[in-house]
């Protein structure tokens, strides 16, 4: 095979279908990408940022995906992996089996350095990576210049005539194998696949997303059961509850809900913000909804100017009257 270069994003591939961020953290790595899963060679074909790329088809299993791209890692000094939960999965386990460092949560990478965030992204820091090093990307962070003709793809999958004469593959404790590796490792076993709904989607993915604010929870309020509340409105029109920072700094809701510059970077078809008065840090992170609803009871504020539609209404009365509509479960 050719030689692999010095920085490669790897991106994990499930039925064809590249995860958020895999364009961006191939043009960090300048266009190099090794995709490994199931249907590797498609989602090959859907990148706009590759120069060269590799394709190794197998299993989608941390531990036995880490065990496989191990010994072809050797020449690569910085592995670069989108944020995306196969992987955050991947990258702890690849580098516990390739004896390298873990920087999570970058910026930026190269070679020589990377630039990380740190207390819930009120922090950037810079460090030097001093050997081979697996780092992860974070999404919606870099973009891509220029985008090119996806090149063909050098396929690794072994030779299944020939590892069925030789090494029995990789086998993992929950029965997942690749053959043409020898290896036994651990992996989770997945006892049950439950179909998630809108709300589960991560608000970088949803196309329909409610927003909360201060002005959803009034005085005395228990804030946690209002955004509950909200998350499942949300819920019953195929939507995902998202929040500002005064929402999760007052531990209403967990960071990953957060919306804005120092959270979560969205760009939703539609936004609907329920007390929201739009601050910068808030609005600078939604990027371009195709329709945004305002519900305050400010017609001035920066959310409602902004919104297609605007509500002149009390965001905490609203969000009941359709708790109750949708729900049941309000009185009046």
């Amino acid at each position: 095979m050719s030689e692999l270069p010095e920085m490669l994003a790897v991106v994990v591939v499930r039925e064809r279908a590249l995860p958020r961020g895999a364009d961006e953290a191939v043009a960090e790595a300048g266009g190099a990408v090794l995709l490994c899963g199931t249907g590797t060679a498609a989602a090959a074909g859907q990148l706009t940022a590759a120069t060269r790329s590799w394709t190794l088809e197998s299993p989608v299993a941390p531990a036995a995906l880490a065990a496989a791209l191990a010994p072809l890692l050797d020449a690569v000094r910085v592995v670069l992996l989108p944020s995306s939960p196969d992987g955050r999965d991947l990258a702890p386990r690849l580098a516990f089996a390739t004896g390298r460092d873990l920087r999570a949560g970058a910026t930026r990478c190269d070679t020589a350095e990377a630039d990380l965030v740190r207390l819930d992204d009120a922090l950037e820091v810079r460090v030097r990576l001093t050997g081979p090093s697996v780092v992860t990307l974070l999404p919606g962070q870099r973009g891509v210049d220029h985008p090119t003709e996806p090149p063909t793809p050098t396929d690794l999958t072994p030779d299944p005539r020939i590892t069925s004469q030789s090494a029995p593959g990789i086998t993992s404790q929950s029965g997942v194998g690749i053959r043409g590796f020898s290896a036994v490792v651990r992996d989770a076993e997945v006892v049950e696949v439950v179909e998630g709904g809108a709300e589960s989607v991560e608000l970088e993915e949803a196309e329909r997303i409610f927003g909360g604010g201060a002005g959803l929870v009034p005085d005395g309020a228990d804030g946690a059961a209002v955004m509950r509340d909200l998350g499942e409105v949300a819920a019953a029109l195929g939507a995902s509850a998202g929040a500002t920072r005064v929402v999760s700094d007052a531990g209403w809701v967990g960071h990953e809900r957060q919306i804005g510059t120092t959270g979560a970077v969205v760009d939703p078809r539609l936004y609907v913000a329920f007390g929201i008065s739009g601050a910068t840090q808030h609005t600078g992170g939604l990027g371009r909804p195709e329709h945004v609803v305002s519900i305050n009871t400010d017609p001035s504020c920066p959310m409602t100017a902004m919104a297609d539609l605007g509500i002149v209404a009390d965001a905490p009365a609203v969000l009941d009257e359709l708790a109750r509509r949708l729900l049941g479960s309000r009185d009046g």
